[in-house]
Order: structure tokens, then sequence, then C-alpha cells
């Protein structure tokens, strides 16, 4: 990267200050080569089809793109150790070894197939593979940004033309155990389950330029986003997620009494909202909701663990998809972590494998605020905001589903902090770029 220095975008007026930034935050043209290469790319780094087996071949590829991708980790041997690439690394050796041993134990597992158990968490290593390829193709900022509001773009219109045009025979009400069909049908209706990574990256971009700067059509983007995410995904953990994010971003942004008028209101808001159609079996504590299976798979997991520290601390494992018994079996019962959240992280990784999980998404949280300290962005805001959302959902969807997309984003603060030469000493002098983006189409 050359050393050219690039003053604030006149449009954010009194918020600019003055600074000298290399090139890399510019919000000049964007490279056409670069853009289609991130276009490409970030769909695997993003676990967009990782669940999709719908897409049988997109599917299998995404399954082995994280061992795919392991060459690129050559181009790091030329750089200096990056920010956080200690913690990711350690935390990926003991998330995937504790967990091995323990099986073994517990579960009388050969070593190596209880490692294979431990595929999922392969992703993780996209914050390595991702950062190399980030310094093969050297985008700015601007690019990166660019790459990720098409695909969110995309991801919402690609759902709107799929909503209009598939018939309601499409829609399934039956699925194979552990499968998740792309067209299902349930007590919610007619769903689609897409993966929104891009799609609500996009939402809190764009939300944040319509606060902070007025702008009604980044509003609209919001909109069209988050009606998409509520009437056609009906996922009611990202509806929780998207809402929870919004609110708290807007405590922070308002004025002193507005944040005491929102205090008052906002609970009666949720409740309004969380009382109407299929968001109103959130808290479903039924049998239809799937309930009684959960309440019954932590009885079982506790039980497991019982009265014994080192079970609770240090986990206990679990059975391979390789493995000649399974869960279910196992413990004669419709068994899956998952379904029990930080329950079932604690059962599989242990006490100190839930605080591993947590303190990888507070890693990110945090050293967005030290990039915050040379350079305010909205769409490096955006992904601190996902990270947030990560651990509101938590409590519905445990982070060991899709680890790739916390690691892609920690890649990118990594990037941006060497790209933005702030491993120099750069003042801390703060200033608010204006990524050049626009609001997404229909916006």
């Amino acid at each position: 990267m050359d050393g050219n220095n690039a003053s604030p975008s006149h449009e954010y007026g009194d918020l600019a200050r003055e600074a000298s930034l290399p090139a890399f935050f510019a919000p000049g043209s964007v490279r056409i080569k670069i853009l289609c290469c991130l276009i490409a790319a970030l769909p695997l780094f993003g676990e967009i089809f990782h669940y999709m087996s719908v897409i049988r071949p997109l599917w299998a590829f995404s399954k082995l793109f994280p061992a795919l991708s392991l060459p690129l980790l050559l181009r790091l041997a030329y750089h200096e150790r990056f920010p956080m690439m200690r913690q990711v690394l350690l935390s990926f050796a003991w998330l995937v070894m504790m967990p091995s041993i323990a099986a073994m134990f517990y579960f009388h597992e050969g070593f190596f197939t209880s490692v294979t158990a431990q595929v999922k968490l392969l992703p993780i290593l996209y914050f390595f593979s991702f950062l190399a390829l980030l310094l093969f193709l050297q985008p700015t900022l601007a690019e990166i940004a660019r790459g990720f509001i098409i695909l969110g773009a995309a991801t919402a219109g690609i759902l709107i033309v799929l909503w209009a045009v598939i018939p309601s025979s499409w829609y399934s009400g039956h699925y194979v155990i552990g499968t998740a069909p792309l067209f299902s049908a349930d007590n919610r209706g007619h769903r689609i389950r897409m993966q929104m990574y891009f799609a609500i990256i996009t939402l809190f971009f764009c939300y944040r330029r319509a606060f902070l700067e007025r702008r009604l059509d980044y509003l609209l983007g919001v909109a069209i986003i988050f009606v998409v995410t509520l009437m056609i995904v009906r996922t009611r953990a990202m509806i929780i997620g998207c809402t929870g994010v919004m609110l708290i971003n807007a405590f922070f942004w308002v004025r002193p009494l507005a944040r005491v008028l929102l205090l008052v209101c906002a609970p009666f808001m949720l409740v309004a909202m969380f009382s109407t159609g299929y968001l109103a079996s959130t808290f479903n504590t039924s049998a239809s909701s799937g309930f009684d299976i959960r309440y019954i798979t932590a009885q079982k997991a506790s039980n497991f663990l019982g009265d014994h520290p080192v079970r609770w601390i240090f986990g206990v494992g679990t059975l391979s998809p390789t493995s000649k018994d399974t869960l279910i079996g196992y413990f004669h019962h419709f068994f899956f972590l998952a379904d029990i959240t930080w329950l079932g992280i604690v059962f599989e990784y242990g006490l100190i494998g839930a605080l591993i999980f947590t303190l990888f998404e507070f890693r990110g949280i945090l050293f967005y605020y030290r990039l915050r300290q040379r350079v305010e962005d909205d769409f490096l805001g955006a992904l601190n905001d996902y990270l947030i959302y990560v651990l509101l959902i938590s409590f519905f969807y445990p982070p060991t589903l899709t680890p790739g997309e916390t690691a892609t984003i920690l890649a990118i603060f990594a990037y941006v902090w060497r790209a933005g030469g702030f491993d120099g000493g750069v003042s801390p002098n703060q200033t608010r770029l204006a990524t050049n983006v626009a609001a997404p189409a229909g916006a």
C-alpha cells in the first residue's frame, strides 16, 4: 500500500476531523477485478452454503473449503504476526483437542475418530485463510464494504424472487432429522431457510447510515431487509438479534432525554411485537414448539455431567458422525447439543470452552473499539454490530454452528489495522469515513 493521504468525505460535515490516513481508506473508484474476486470468495468464507444441502455441489464444496483454503496460509509467512492471531490459534487448538481427549474417556471413542467430531470448528481457520486472501488481493476498505453490501442486497433480492415464484407444493412440512430443507412449512407458515450473514450486516450498515445521516434511501434499505427476514425467512432469533442491536445502538446514539423515552417505550414495543403472528410463539413452552424435547435433552445433559466438577469445567466431548453410535442412540432420545445452546457447549467443551467462544466474540468487539479510536467507519461498525448480534442470538443458535462468520470479521479487522498503518502507532485522532457504498438496490 502506498502512503498517499485521503481527506474525509465532505458528506459528513461537522463529524469529520482533520487527519491523515493511508489511501486504503480513500472512497475512490472500485477495481472491478478485485470486487469480483471478493464477491466470489465471500459466500464461502461466510458459510452461506454450509447448511444448504439441497444445493449439493455448493454444500459439499463449502464443507471442504476450510481444508482447501489452507494453502493460502503460506502467504502469512511473509508478514509479521497480526493482531488476534495468537488467540485464534490457541483457541482453535484447545477447542479441538480437549473435547477429543474427553470423548476417549466418556464415550470410549478412538482419538482420531473423536477429532473428526470437531470438523465443524475448521471454519475458525478462516481467520488465517481469509486474512491471507486479503493480503494477496490488497482491496481497499471501500472494496471490501462494496462486496458485502452487494451480497447482502443480492440475498434479499433472491429471497423476494423465490418467495414470489415458488409454488406452495414446494414447501415441505416433513424432513429427515438433522436436515433443514430450503423451503419448509411449519407453524410459522411458509419459510425459506437462507443464511442471512451478508443481508444482516447490510441491514446494520444501512441502519447506521439512516440514523446518523438522516438518509431516507438507507432507511428504505433497512425496511426491505427487515421485512424479508420477518416475512420470508421467518426466523425468530434473527428478528430478536436485529431488533436488539438496533435498540442498543439507538440508545447510545440519541440524546439523554430520548434515552429515557426509549427505555420507557421499548418494553411496550417489544411486548406488542412479540405478541402477534408467529413471533408470539417465541417463548412458547407447549409440545408443538419442541420445548419438551429440548427440556428433556437439557435434563439428560445435566445428569450426564452430574456433580463432577471436571466434567463441567473441561466438558465430555461428543460422538463423531463417523462413530458407530450416535447421541440419539446413546441417550435414547432426540438428543442434539445445538438444541440446548450454551448448555450444549458446556457439555461438549466445558465451561472453559464456553468462555473461549465468548472471548472469541468479545475480542472482536474490543478490537473494533481500538480501531474506532483511529478511524470510524459505518461498515466496520456494522461488522461489530454483527458480533453483538451473534452474542444476542447465542441463546437460540450456538456460535459453534457458523464460527467462520466471526473469523471472517476478525480477519477484516486485523487486515484494516495493518493496512491502515496503525501498527506504527498512528495518532488516535478519530476520523469518520464515508465508505463509498451506495444504498442497496431498490432503496
